[in-house]
């Protein structure tokens, strides 16, 4: 579909495939309801199970399952003060299925949920354990489905379009154009930049949509030229990836007379991510939001040394979702692991940052504003590493 950057992208692509995946396919079911009071109460002699819900036998997810399971298995020997019993169940990245093994694990004393991966599984396994009074803790970022008992803990773009216009704003940037892919996950990119421009001050002068297709993206470049201009916006914020419009964006609407040097772009994408997205001219001193990089290199060393290869990018929400639930069981309470347990303020320690879940089922994850510089990312804004004014 998009030539520029096509060998280079492959493996890019397919990892992009698959976080989109974990989300976009819930956008059209009903989230769980209102809030619990109380979850499954935790006996402090006994260890904690803990059911891990991840598509095993799903053709094109079974490699992302098995790094969640070593990653969820890495973390349940870190933990100090507590003993949990990890149960594993394949959802085979059907909803049905995940409803199903969700019953199952609550049946056999499930205290809480870690998983599924993708939305619409998320959200069925929710609802199946509603009643039964478990916390579900599903690695989907789907915003759409959080709420009552399930909670989400992938990178939402809700949390990246808040931390960048509020940098945005503290920089003096007042009017941006948002621009974006005519499919859903670029609407929920821009409902996610608008939303946060208007809470940071900032007007969204003008928003230029655009087919999902090469031509529509260089169709999109001289609207967005002529979008600026007539609005004086000093912002461009772009919804794109490098899998995607991002290369062709990055190139054309500078070439259109929108100068980076003056307005100023910025990504809800990484930038970083493959890393020759590093060598587009248009993105030099460009904006974009990526997690504390250190912590997250330590975690991948870890895990290589305990399973010889490297984990998938999204291993990391197990390892935090256990984290927290544990973090949680050693307080001794016998409702800590309900839902309102799980929204305490000071949040958790995570493998890219520190993050926190909301009352609303979503999540605030702390991170950098990182810019490219001579094809290196330099970072102008770190990630903090507590939320004692986190994102300020």
């Amino acid at each position: 579909m998009f030539s520029v950057f096509s060998a280079a992208r492959k493996p890019a692509a397919r990892l992009i495939a698959v976080l989109s995946l974990f989300w976009l396919a819930a956008c059209d079911v009903t989230a769980p309801g209102a809030p619990l009071a109380t979850g499954r109460p935790v006996d402090q002699d006994r260890p904690v199970p803990v059911a891990l819900l991840v598509p095993r036998s799903s053709e094109g997810a079974s490699g992302v399952a098995r790094s969640l399971e070593a990653a969820a298995r890495l973390a349940v020997a870190d933990l100090s003060g507590v003993t949990i019993e990890l149960r594993v169940y394949d959802t085979a990245g059907s909803s049905a299925r995940a409803a199903q093994v969700a019953q199952q694990a609550a049946d056999e004393g499930a205290a809480v949920i870690l998983g599924p991966l993708f939305g619409d599984a998320a959200n069925a396994a929710a609802v199946a354990v509603a009643d039964d009074g478990v916390t579900v803790l599903s690695f989907s970022n789907n915003t759409s489905i959080a709420g009552g008992n399930l909670f989400v803990l992938g990178p939402t773009f809700e949390n990246t379009a808040e931390r960048l216009a509020r940098y945005a704003s503290r920089q003096g940037k007042r009017s941006l154009v948002t621009v974006h892919p005519a499919n859903v996950e670029g609407q929920f990119g821009r409902n996610a930049i608008r939303s946060a421009a208007v809470s940071n001050g900032i007007a969204v002068a003008g928003e230029v949509s655009f087919p999902f297709t090469e031509q529509g993206a260089i169709s999109a470049a001289s609207q967005v030229a002529q979008t600026v201009r007539a609005n004086d916006a000093d912002a461009v914020f772009l919804t794109s990836n490098s899998a995607g419009a991002l290369p062709l964006l990055a190139q054309l609407i500078p070439e259109r007379g929108i100068d980076p040097e003056v307005t100023q772009y910025i990504g809800l994408a990484r930038w970083d991510v493959p890393p020759q997205t590093l060598e587009l001219p248009g993105l030099e001193g460009g904006w974009f939001a990526r997690p504390d990089e250190a912590l997250q290199a330590q975690f991948r060393a870890r895990y290589q040394a305990a399973n010889g290869e490297a984990p998938h990018p999204l291993a990391g929400l197990a390892y935090d979702g256990i984290a927290a639930i544990g973090a949680l069981a050693r307080s001794g309470s016998r409702d800590a692991l309900s839902p309102q347990s799980f929204t305490r303020s000071r949040g958790f320690a995570g493998t890219g940052g520190a993050f926190r879940l909301r009352p609303d089922g979503t999540n605030e994850r702390a991170l950098a504003v990182a810019t490219i510089r001579d094809r290196q990312v330099v970072i102008l804004d770190p990630a903090p590493r507590s939320f004692a004014g986190a994102g300020s």
